[in-house]
C-alpha cells in the first residue's frame, strides 16, 4: 500500500481523486477533500507542494492510459475508495464513479461491493461481510464460530476459562520496563483489558496480534488511533486488508456505522495526514505479526525499540500518533 511511481502516474491517480471529490455535483473540494489529496501526495506519493485547484480531474479510461493494471492499478483504487469516504458519508455517486475506475483498470476486489452496498442503504449485508472477512485475515482465530454469531470467535474463553493462560500474560509484568513483552502488558493494565484465557477477555488470536500492533506502532486505543492502527495493519498484512481492516474502521470511527455488538462507533475520527501515515508506517513494516508464524512470545523479552528497528516500524513525529 506504498506506491513508488513516476511523478506523473502519482499525479493521474492525485487527479482521479480531485474527481471522486467532485462526483456529488458540489463544484468544489470541500476541506477535508483537499486534506486528503494533499497529504496522499506527499506521504503515499511522494509528491511535495501539491496544489489541489490546479489539478485537472482525470476521469477513469485516461486513468487506465497513464497507470495500467497490476498493482499499482489495485493501489490506486484502494486510495480512491478511502477518497469516497473521506466527507463521512456514503455517497452513491462517488461510489458508483470508484467502481467505474475499478472497471477501467482491471480491478475485481470484493471490498469494491461492501462500498457499493454500503451506499445504498444495504449496511447490515455490508458489515457481516466485514465482519466475515476480518475473521478470516486473523489466522489463529476461530473464525467458524461465526456461525454461533458475530461475536463468538473474539470472547472463546467466556464458557472455557483458560487461568494458565491468562496467567502467561499476567507475567510479562515481571519483565524489564523497556521489554516489548512490559509494553504489552501495561497497555492491557492501562487501559482496563482483561487478558486472554479470562473469561471476559478477548480471543488471543485476535487480541494478541491486534494488540501488539498498538505496541510496536504506539498508537492509542482512543477513536482515531484505532482507525491509525487498523490501517497500518491493512498495509502490513495482505489478506483483504481493505475490507478487513481499512473500511470496517473507517466505517465504524468516521461514518458511525457498527460493525457489531463489541464494536463502538463514532463520526468524524478520520484525519488525513494520520491516516496516510499510519498506511506508509505499515506498508514499511518488514515483519507482519499478524502472519500464521509470528512468534509473539519471542519477542516479548525483546527491548521494545529494537524490535522495532527489527521489524522496519517507521518512527513517526508525535504529534502524527493518535
Amino acid at each position: 500500500m506504498l506506491l513508488r511511481i513516476p511523478p506523473a502516474q502519482g499525479e493521474a491517480i492525485l487527479g482521479s481523486m480531485r474527481a471522486v471529490a467532485l462526483a456529488h455535483g458540489a463544484g468544489a473540494v470541500t476541506a477535508m477533500d483537499r486534506e486528503t489529496i494533499v497529504s496522499a501526495g506527499a506521504i503515499v506519493l511522494s509528491l511535495d507542494g501539491v496544489e489541489v485547484d490546479a489539478i485537472a480531474p482525470v476521469q477513469p479510461e485516461e486513468l487506465s492510459a497513464r497507470i495500467g493494471t497490476g498493482e499499482e492499478a489495485e493501489q490506486a483504487i484502494r486510495m480512491l475508495a478511502v477518497m469516497s469516504l473521506a466527507d463521512g458519508v456514503a455517497d452513491a455517486e462517488k461510489t458508483a464513479l470508484v467502481r467505474s475506475y475499478a472497471e477501467a483498470l482491471g480491478v475485481r476486489e470484493g471490498y469494491l461491493e461492501i462500498l457499493a452496498e454500503v451506499a445504498e442503504d444495504e449496511v447490515a449485508q455490508a458489515t457481516a461481510c466485514m465482519v466475515r472477512k476480518n475473521a478470516g485475515s486473523f489466522p489463529h482465530l476461530d473464525s467458524s464460530r461465526l456461525e454461533i454469531s458475530a461475536i463468538a470467535p473474539f470472547f472463546p474463553y467466556r464458557d472455557a476459562p483458560d487461568p494458565e493462560l491468562e496467567a502467561r500474560y499476567k507475567a510479562l509484568g515481571e519483565l524489564p520496563p523497556d521489554t516489548f513483552g512490559r509494553g504489552f502488558y501495561e497497555h492491557f493494565h492501562s487501559n482496563g483489558f482483561e487478558f486472554p484465557g479470562n473469561p471476559n477477555g478477548l480471543a488471543e488470536g485476535f487480541t494478541t496480534p491486534h494488540d501488539s500492533s498498538h505496541v510496536l506502532s504506539g498508537y492509542s486505543t482512543r477513536e482515531m488511533g484505532e482507525l491509525c492502527v487498523s490501517t497500518f495493519i491493512g498495509a502490513m498484512h495482505p489478506d483483504h486488508p481493505m475490507a478487513a481492516e481499512v473500511l470496517p474502521v473507517i466505517y465504524s470511527w468516521h461514518l458511525g456505522v457498527k460493525l457489531n455488538d463489541i464494536a463502538n462507533s463514532s463520526h468524524g475520527a478520520f484525519e488525513p495526514r494520520h491516516f496516510w501515515t499510519a498506511w506508509q508506517r505499515g506498508a514499511a513494516t518488514t515483519v507482519d505479526v499478524v502472519a500464521a508464524d509470528w512468534d509473539f512470545w519471542a519477542a516479548t523479552p525483546v527491548p521494545l525499540e529494537e524490535l522495532r528497528a527489527a521489524y522496519g516500524v517507521p518512527p513517526v513525529e508525535p504529534e502524527l500518533l493518535a
